[in-house]
């Protein structure tokens, strides 16, 4: 640019126009020019000035901390002149001054300024006068500004507290919202549960924008008049906020709870930029005023008044979705309060870390800072902080539960060894089946010279009922059946390479359940019509058709297809587990958080501490489990996690069927099945205690009769409900499909109580049973047998201890008054006396 081109921009462009032309001539020469890197400061408070700047290009930011400690921002645009008054009355530089974008800048050394203003003293005298108006208007603006800052002072907003803490997607998803909001002025709507810290991220929106240096306010619409008088003003009378806040920007803070008279004005704010002032006494305001402030807004629902008009809607995520983040944020939490404090900072084990990871945080973020800072509160000097000063942290899932694999390392380390399931399995299992089926096939064919019949009736039966209440569904694991299945399924593959196909899920889990009601039903009556508790061969049938199931079905879809939708064992097996003591669970927190492989559901190689598996035989990701039914404690899961979050609990029996169960129609079926089956068992002392007279060695009369039983105690059930539905119609009770797992207890009860006659009469013949079983004479050898009247007291608690189980059970699913199901214990009380005629009284 030219001498004579540069006179002309400074005449155009600065405030040096009001020179004459014989300054501006010789001032132009003088000027070199430089640019100003983004980012760079070019003058440094209260130094001494280098020289006279002239921004030509770009943007330049001048801060200035004043006696209060506020920081004072203006915006150097082009045509801006920097140093003049500090070098024409000799001070040091009142304003730092940086570049907000690359800057091109001319600059007169200071020296060489000096001299053109002694040469040319109207200089002085020019901007003298210019000063003396300039400090007229500040004068002016300053108080101004103070009684801006008087009124808004109450709501001020002066900084954010903190940044987005973490590295999970939905923390990265949030930094991105920030930052788009950030880009322009449109309103922004930041909703989420309570205790997130939004108006936090307002704070960050609004410090990371352009208008940062302008003031922030925060109003609480809960405490807003109903006719907006404060932030808009009254017509002919005092300004409202909104007025004073200028180009700031608002928030309104629980817009939800917002006056309802209010919240057509604030949608129309938020929709035009513009407000109608309140009305005075006399008359409304017709006025429509523009509103130059920017609107950012904080609820904890959606309002679809708001939603659909708002530029921009942040959702923060609860924190019970960003597990992944606890471990930055109570790391966070950590450095905060400890240097608040002066204290040195613990460590946190990795224990604790899963408990908390473990709890779902319903308070969030302000419940997790609580919670730490608590913890280090109550361990004063501690390097370390244990999962036991987080005794809070549980959620309803995780109370009452007791970790066994935390208690007994040594049970640990056996589940995870090779010895569970499969050298037990394959050692044991496979073989001693194979010799079971084999005598029963060619060995006696009665129960009292068979030692397999003994085994299957008075040995499996009671001790597989014993221990539901305890293991749930732990004889899945040594499971026969399966354990031929998943031989087949290896040989097959061997000698036939090919892809087994995925399970028809959705097909499954509609039918399963019923196909394997209609073979338990037929094995009932198979059971019955043909004598199979003294019928070596027919139960030798029934074990290897079950089997076969578990063959067929393996050689053709991927894993254990059988044995979670058709065996129907499986199926009295999962429903009886729901009452157990334990179960296995993982630790959701530590599983979302950590976890990126899903090892212990699909399998995978060694990593860490998690062993290489094929994942879990039953398709079950033990965060998922709602209950025991589809967990065969396999401890596949156990062995390949890597995160230590499989856990072994204790619990309170069945609490889940009160708590977080799905009820099925098919279980409630096969429920009253086994319920049948007891009286179906005890055919002989029905008929004597009805009186009847039906002729059970003839084929049809004995089927009729079979179905009856059946049929008929499932019917006492539905009668109870209805009557509950008859003399209860005021309150709307749930479903019958809801209600009959009350009955559960007693149906367990009912069967165990049938089978400890067999096995404490007949389970004690075991040795000369064997002996007897090879032809050989059992005489001398011991017998360990128990009296009748043994027999009978303990069928007789058992029955008296499912009826009270069932009671409680039925109330705590139903949350009824008792008087309301009165008809439904009154069943569990008839139905327990009839067994108790027909099982111990007979």
């Amino acid at each position: 640019m030219t001498a004579s081109d540069a006179v002309i921009w400074l005449k155009e462009r600065t405030a040096l126009s009001v020179l004459s032309d014989e300054v501006l001539e010789d001032l132009a020469p003088l000027l070199t020019e430089k640019v100003v890197p983004n980012q760079t400061r070019l003058v440094l408070e209260d130094t001494p000035p280098e020289g006279l700047y002239i921004l030509k290009q770009g943007r330049l930011e001048g801060d200035r901390i004043n006696q209060t400690g506020s920081v004072w921002g203006i915006s150097l645009l082009p045509g801006a002149i920097v140093h003049a008054q500090e070098l024409l009355f000799g001070q040091l530089a009142q304003r730092t001054v940086k570049a907000l974008s690359e800057c091109q800048v001319w600059f007169i050394p200071a020296e060489k300024f000096r001299e053109l203003v002694a040469k040319y003293p109207e200089i002085t005298q020019t901007f003298s006068q210019q000063l003396a108006m300039e400090l007229a208007q500040i004068s002016s603006q300053l108080t101004y500004e103070q009684e801006r800052q008087t009124i808004l002072r109450p709501y001020l907003v002066t900084k954010a507290k903190r940044g987005i803490v973490g590295k999970s997607r939905y923390a990265m998803r949030l930094r991105q919202q920030i930052k788009q909001a950030t880009e322009d002025r449109r309103s922004v709507l930041i909703f989420g549960e309570p205790g997130l810290e939004k108006d936090n991220i307002a704070a960050l929106i609004h410090f990371s924008s352009l208008q940062r240096r302008q003031p922030m306010i925060k109003i609480d619409c809960s405490k807003l008049q109903a006719n907006g008088v404060e932030l808009f003003g009254r017509a002919g009378g005092k300004s409202g906020l909104i007025e004073w806040l200028g180009e700031g920007t608002l928030l309104l803070n629980n817009i939800q709870e917002l006056p309802p008279e209010l919240m057509p004005k604030i949608a129309e704010l938020v929709k035009t930029g513009t407000y109608s002032q309140a009305a005075n006494k006399t008359s409304e305001s017709s006025l429509k005023f523009k509103c130059q402030a920017r609107i950012l807004m904080i609820s904890e629902k959606t309002l679809p008044a708001i939603d659909r008009l708002v530029g921009h809607a942040v959702k923060v995520p609860p924190l019970r979705v960003r597990k992944a983040d606890i471990a930055d944020q109570v790391e966070y939490y950590f450095r905060l309060f400890c240097k608040a404090k002066g204290i040195a900072k613990p460590e946190i084990t990795s224990e604790a870390l899963r408990w908390l990871q473990a709890y779902d945080f319903p308070g969030n973020l302000r419940e997790l800072q609580s919670l730490v800072e608590r913890a280090i509160v109550q361990s004063p000097g501690a390097k370390e902080l244990t999962e036991a000063v987080f005794w809070s942290a549980q959620t309803k899932k995780k109370q009452f539960r007791f970790n066994l694999l935390n208690a007994y390392p040594s049970l640990r380390r056996f589940l995870r060894s090779p010895w569970w399931p499969d050298r037990i399995n394959y050692g044991f299992t496979l073989s001693f089946f194979a010799i079971v089926i084999g005598l029963l096939f060619f060995g006696p064919q009665h129960r009292h010279q068979n030692v397999a019949l003994n085994l299957f009736w008075a040995w499996w039966w009671p001790l597989v009922l014993i221990g539901f209440p305890f293991v749930g569904r732990l004889w899945c694991a040594v499971c026969p059946f399966m354990i031929y299945g998943e031989v087949t399924q290896k040989l097959s593959l061997w000698l036939w390479p090919r892809q087994l196909k995925r399970w028809p899920r959705q097909s499954a889990e509609k039918w399963g359940g019923w196909f394997l009601f209609g073979l338990f039903v037929l094995i009932y009556l198979w059971e019955e019509l043909w004598h199979l508790e003294d019928t070596a061969y027919l139960s030798a049938c029934l074990l290897l058709l079950i089997t076969a199931g578990a063959m067929i079905f393996s050689a053709i879809f991927e894993r254990r297809f059988w044995c979670r939708y058709l065996c129907p064992i499986g199926g009295m097996n999962g429903l009886f587990a729901k009452l157990s003591m334990t179960e296995l669970r993982a630790q959701q927190g530590t599983c979302s958080a950590e976890c990126t492989t899903y090892q212990c559901y699909k399998g995978g190689p060694q990593k860490g501490e998690g062993l290489e598996t094929d994942g879990c035989p039953l398709y079950s990701h033990p965060t998922h489990l709602e209950d025991n039914k589809d967990c065969v404690l396999c401890m596949t899961c156990l062995k390949a996690c890597p995160h230590r979050s499989v856990e072994l609990n204790l619990r309170p029996p069945g609490i889940e069927l009160w708590t977080t169960h799905v009820p099925h129609t098919y279980e409630v079926a096969l429920l009253m099945l086994l319920l049948g089956g007891i009286y179906l068992h005890r055919l002989p002392e029905l008929q004597s205690c009805l009186g009847l007279n039906f002729n059970l060695d003839l084929f049809w009369p004995h089927l009729g009769f079979s179905l009856a039983a059946l049929i008929v105690p499932g019917l006492v059930t539905l009668l109870a409900y209805g009557s509950i539905q008859l003399f209860n119609r005021s309150l709307k009770p749930r479903s019958f499909v809801e209600f009959a797992y009350g009955y559960l207890p007693l149906v367990l009860g009912g069967n165990l109580a049938h089978y400890l006659q067999m096995g404490l009469g007949e389970a004690g013949r075991i040795l000369p049973l064997t002996l007897a079983t090879f032809g050989f004479s059992g005489e001398g050898l011991p017998v360990l047998v128990a009296h009748p009247a043994t027999i009978a007291f303990l069928q007789g608690t058992t029955l008296i201890f499912s009826v009270l189980l069932s009671i409680v059970l039925t109330q705590k699913i139903a949350r009824q008054p008792l008087r309301f199901l009165l008809p439904q214990h009154l069943a569990t009380i008839v139905l327990a006396a009839s067994l108790w005629a027909i099982t111990i009284a007979s």
